[in-house]
């Protein structure tokens, strides 16, 4: 459609401004239009970039909201469209994009502002309120344009009500009429400009510019435009403004000359006629939305962009001069523990003071960087040898060192460092941040609170963690999980009467893995989840094998990771998993280690209070070895407790005394609670146990961990239930 749709419905103040709101998120859109309605708008909506460009073909806007993300056609794309078809509407661009540059490439293409998703309710009402206002004002000026010509008393006074300050020069470059507005926003009255030259109000650094601005003296296209400037206010506070420029040369025809055969005029120079228009506010928020693209929000410092860039020069530098710099990689220890137990509001302020400690260690010309999270980055340039570094990488750990006062709560910290030396450790930015990675992580794996140098074994470690993770994730896939069990006794009558499952790897190259080399991986990895709910699986599938092998009832327990139990649809999945089986809930027994009561006690005490409503019971593995107090033993539907093996191996001598041993039995038995022994090798541990009222062991003395073909034989070979406990 070639018509102009701007041209047949010009703004008018008496009539509805009609908007485009353009956004492909259904719940923005109509958030966006309830927030309108009722306001005197014409509302028209399109959720894509086809629908907008029909739209504006079709009918005129006033004002178009307009989201830069879009399926089809982009924003930039359609405001483009806007100013090829000449389209008569102004631009407020809304997004969620954090580059600079699709801020920039909005203004460039004429938008009215720029607002950044989320954005507030009162931001945008008010910005609305702004671009119309300004609208009708444009509007307002091009008809105080038509009446200048008839009235000059009219022409005083709408150029002393213009928002813009209005300004002639002669040709020496003094002021010969100023408007209002000059005093409004300079401070000057009219007294003190008429007849002074333009330099006294321009800024000292801007003086050259300036000089084309107010002795412009071409008439044609190339006249000056829209030239910024800085000027001097003469307020008092010493601040200045920033004005934009639009100056036009006023020529006069003088006598003509008459040659003959043909008439002569001559144009001669007059002076400037100018309208300088206050873009301070503009500027300003130009140089928010630029620092912001270049800085974390939260801590104020240069974010990853930023940091690269610095990092980048930095190394130009280093090649050119032949020096070493260093490139630090630092992770917070222990915050992710005090973000979940005091809230993110905490977390964020534990981040703040961080990062002002970690600025202070700084030396002159040090960058440090936040790359999110708690996870910072620093180049120390022109390093004189690794000492250097460890000074500083020292002073790091010192600082955190102190207690964070968290409105009334200590909070102790520490932090992992990892450090990358150029050359020597890579020649890129890519490079060295990752090799500075690894070493953190090797920190990390070692206990924490330390700082470590890159080292190209570290390299080969962490291929293998890549590698160990991605084959982990095929594991599932290809089916190269399995249960064992190892049979629990009564040493009383000899039988089994539990089980506990533990989880193997068949790994096709390493062969049979044990849980402990792979499954700190998946909690790592976000892979428990997964996992847990195969062996769930798996397990119900075992049970109802065994059931047909030996018509035994089995009842059987899972050692839940706290990730899982931390998962809100666990306890749907349980139930489902038994009712889908065919297994009563009564015939199962979960397993929990005392680390969970920690993380989250009141979701944990309610999943478990749900498992026991249905019918399943809850025993506490590892009892002694985690963090809780006994209260817990209380406030969890606690049924049984399991001696840890740490415990049962440092029994040598039935005749000794073991208080911890005999602490737990006295625990178990005073709170009426089954009692079971992990880890029993030897006869004497055997006996010791039995002797002070513990009858119930697993251990190599008995059964080592078994197929699921072996334990269905074992359960043959006698006659009884059993109890199976699971530990993945």
């Amino acid at each position: 459609m070639d018509q102009n749709p701007a041209s047949a419905a010009p703004f008018d103040a008496d009539m509805q401004p009609r908007l485009l709101l353009v956004d492909d998120e259904p719940r923005l859109l109509a958030s966006l239009y309830e927030l309108l309605k009722d306001r005197g708008f014409q509302l028209v909506t399109a959720s894509c970039g086809a629908d907008a460009v029909a739209h504006l073909s079709r009918m005129h806007f006033d004002l178009v909201l307009l989201d830069l993300r879009l399926p089809d056609i982009g924003g930039h794309e359609i405001m483009d469209f806007i100013n090829a078809k000449g389209i008569d509407a102004d631009v407020i661009v809304m997004s969620g994009e954090v580059g600079i540059d699709a801020a920039i490439g909005a203004l460039k293409r004429g938008a009215y502002d720029y607002l950044r998703k989320p954005y507030s309710r009162e931001e945008l009402l008010k910005t609305v309120a702004n671009a119309l206002a300004q609208r009708r004002l444009k509007v307002e000026n091009a008809r105080i344009a038509q009446q200048l010509e008839n009235s000059e008393k009219l022409y005083r006074y709408l150029v002393d009500s213009s928002p813009d300050i209005i300004y002639t020069l002669n040709h020496e470059g003094r002021f010969t009429f100023v408007n209002d507005r000059a005093t409004q926003l300079l401070g000057y009255t009219r007294e003190e400009l008429i007849g002074r030259h333009y330099s006294m109000v321009v800024h000292d650094e801007d003086q050259e510019r300036a000089r084309y601005v107010f002795n412009e003296r071409r008439t044609d296209d190339r006249a000056s435009r829209n030239v910024e400037l800085r000027l001097k206010c003469n307020t008092g506070n010493g601040h200045e403004r920033t004005f934009n420029n639009t100056v036009m040369t006023i020529a006069l025809n003088s006598i003509g000359m008459h040659v003959p055969e043909q008439d002569v005029k001559k144009l001669e120079f007059f002076g400037t006629y100018g309208v300088a228009r206050d873009i301070t506010d503009r500027k300003r928020a130009e140089e928010l939305i630029s620092y912001q693209a270049y800085h974390d929000i939260l801590t104020d410092l240069p974010n990853r962009i930023l940091f690269k860039d610095r990092l980048g020069l930095a190394l130009i530098q280093a090649k050119r001069k032949g020096s070493e710099l260093a490139v630090m990689f630092i992770d917070l220890d222990r915050f992710k523990l005090v973000n979940d137990t005091l809230g993110h509001v905490k977390g964020d302020e534990l981040l703040q003071q961080a990062a002002l400690r970690l600025k202070e260690c700084l030396r002159r010309g040090d960058t440090l960087a936040r790359q999110g999270g708690d996870e910072f980055t620093i180049v120390l340039p022109e390093l004189r040898d690794r000492r250097d570094a460890c000074m500083v990488a020292d002073k790091f750990l010192e600082c955190l060192h102190q207690p964070f006062d968290l409105d009334g709560h200590q909070v102790h910290i520490s932090a992992s460092i990892g450090i990358a030396i150029y050359p020597g450790d890579g020649e890129t930015i890519d490079e060295l941040l990752r090799h500075a990675d690894i070493a953190m992580y090797q920190v990390k794996a070692v206990g924490k609170n330390g700082h470590s140098f890159y080292h190209a074994s570290m390299q080969d470690v962490s291929t293998q963690k890549i590698e160990l993770e991605r084959s982990l994730r095929q594991a599932l896939d290809h089916d190269e999980l399995e249960m064992y069990y190892q049979p629990q006794v009564d040493v009383v009558t000899g039988r089994i009467i539990g089980v506990e499952g533990l989880m193997r790897w068949n790994h096709p190259q390493r062969g049979v893995l044990t849980p402990s080399s792979f499954l700190p991986f998946a909690e790592e990895n976000g892979l428990m989840l997964p996992i847990s709910d195969w062996m769930i699986g798996a397990l119900c599938r075992d049970m109802i094998q065994w059931d047909a092998a030996t018509s035994q009832p089995v009842k059987l327990s899972l050692n839940l990771s706290p990730q899982y139990l931390d998962r809100g649809d666990f306890f749907e999945k349980m139930r489902s998993a038994l009712a889908r089986h065919g297994i009563a809930p009564g015939r199962i027994e979960v397993e929990i280690t005392e680390n969970i009561c920690i993380r989250n006690p009141q979701h944990a005490i309610d999943q478990l209070h749900k498992l026991c409503q249905l019918g399943v019971s809850v025993a506490i593995d590892d009892f002694g070895t985690g963090y809780s107090s006994l209260s817990y033993l209380h406030r969890f539907p606690i049924h049984a407790i399991k001696i840890d093996q740490s415990f049962v191996k440092e029994i040598h001598d039935e005749m000794s005394h073991y208080p911890v041993i005999l602490a737990i039995i006295s625990i178990a038995r005073g709170l009426g609670m089954n009692l079971i022994a992990e880890g029993v090798e030897t006869e004497p541990q055997a006996r010791y146990l039995q002797a002070n009222g513990c009858t119930t062991m697993q251990g190599y003395l008995y059964y080592r961990p078994i197929p699921l073909a072996e334990f269905i034989a074992a359960l043959r070979a006698q006659v009884g239930g059993a109890v199976v406990a699971i530990q993945a």
